[in-house]
């Protein structure tokens, strides 16, 4: 078929754009493109050296190979190569390289714990009682606790530091020193029969009533004449003020009777009082008759000797007896005192002062308690509130420094008095 020149032409330009097209090598990347170039001039070396250019020494080698040494690249080199390879925008800085950030941790005093025993405060003491040793002939002796000596008279150092209750309005003082011994002895016995469950300000300001506004003066005389009702008046802050008040008016007609209006001197007539206990009888007979014949042992020489761990014993009498076995008879009239005191002010029968004891300083006392604090929680009974609806009460109770032997029980009075 016959075509025209215009179809030649078209056709001539189509053939020479598809070969021209397939000449042209595919689209490489930069590091391929790079390789290429390497290859192709280490081709042309090689081939130069094998047209016989010129020879090559050996001194040539020695720099040609450093050369090759030298354009070796080195780490800081190939890190910067792979830095600059890397596409980042156009301004953009190069990051610098991160600096590493040491520290040292150091561990404050109060995290440290401290070793134990490295605040100088001696060990707690040991229970050490008194025991009885059987000698080879047969005869019991009982040998008193260690120590006991240092405990009386760092115990008497302290009493004489506080003032206690015991020293201006105990039993012992109350009597009026314008009156005859027999109605000071007198006194002192009432005073005793009053004192039972009753604070010392409370029996003196009763006494001292008495001493002030009874008719005749407060002495035996007076006591039989008075009414009941007028007795009890004087009393009447006392604890158990009535049963008190019969006790007194009984006891004052033994004496009249059977004593010849003094009070007994003997143990045994003591006793024979109503309303007059071991406890009573003893005291009485050391501060009226200045006699010792016991130790007057009272709550607080009860429970602080047992603290002390001197003895294990449950009822007063037992810790009489306990005392009396070992304890030197000159010490028998003042160590009612002086533990009557020292629990009226630094060893209470509930929130005891260990802080303030000289003895729980030096390891002294087997039961000493400092910085501790017990929670006690009590239930009390279903309370009826205002909207009808039972509710349950809870007291909690934060107490300081007390020992468990000491939460939960009453110490009870050896006299026994309202049972």
């Amino acid at each position: 078929m016959r075509t025209s020149r215009i179809s030649r032409d078209t056709s001539k330009a189509i053939s020479s754009l598809i070969a021209t097209r397939r000449q042209q090598p595919l689209r490489q990347t930069r590091s391929a493109a790079n390789a290429s170039l390497r290859d192709s001039a280490d081709a042309g070396n090689v081939a130069r050296r094998g047209a016989g250019e010129s020879a090559i020494t050996n001194d040539d080698d020695d720099k040609g190979s450093e050369s090759d040494l030298s354009s070796a690249p080195s780490s800081e080199s190939e890190s910067e190569v792979a830095m600059a390879g890397r596409k980042r925008k156009r301004g953009e800085k190069i990051p610098a390289a991160p600096r590493i950030k040491r520290e040292s941790k150091e561990a404050s005093i109060t995290q440290t714990s401290s070793p134990k025993k490295a605040n100088g405060k001696p060990r707690k003491a040991r229970r050490i009682p008194a025991k009885k040793v059987v000698s080879t002939n047969g005869i019991v002796k009982v040998e008193p606790p260690p120590n006991w000596e240092e405990v009386y008279a760092l115990t008497r150092e302290m009493r004489n530091e506080n003032m206690a209750p015991v020293d201006t309005m105990g039993c012992e003082s109350l009597a009026d020193g314008l009156e005859t011994p027999r109605d000071q002895r007198f006194q002192t016995l009432i005073a005793l029969m009053l004192s039972s469950q009753t604070k010392d300000t409370v029996t003196s300001v009763a006494i001292k009533g008495m001493q002030d506004n009874m008719l005749g003066g407060f002495n035996l005389e007076s006591v039989l004449a008075i009414e009941p009702s007028a007795l009890n008046a004087f009393i009447c802050k006392v604890g158990f003020h009535n049963l008190k008040t019969k006790y007194i008016k009984s006891a004052a007609v033994i004496i009249r009777d059977k004593w010849n209006s003094d009070i007994p001197d003997t143990i045994e007539g003591l006793i024979s009082l109503p309303g007059v206990g071991p406890k009573m009888a003893y005291l009485c007979l050391s501060a009226a008759w200045g006699r010792d014949e016991g130790i007057g042992v009272d709550v607080h020489v009860h429970r602080i000797t047992n603290l002390w761990g001197w003895h294990k014993t449950k009822q007063p009498e037992e810790t009489r007896a306990a005392l009396e076995s070992w304890l030197p008879k000159d010490r028998w009239h003042d160590i009612n005192n002086l533990l009557v005191g020292f629990g009226q002010t630094i060893c209470l029968p509930v929130g005891r002062r260990c802080g303030e004891c000289k003895l729980a300083e030096r390891g002294l006392c087997p039961s000493a308690v400092v910085g501790k604090s017990v929670k006690v929680k009590k239930e009390g009974a279903m309370v009826k509130g205002a909207n009808g609806v039972h509710a349950k009460v809870r007291e909690e109770l934060l107490v300081s420094d007390v020992k468990a032997e000491d939460v939960g029980r009453a110490i009870p009075d050896m006299e026994d008095l309202g049972k």
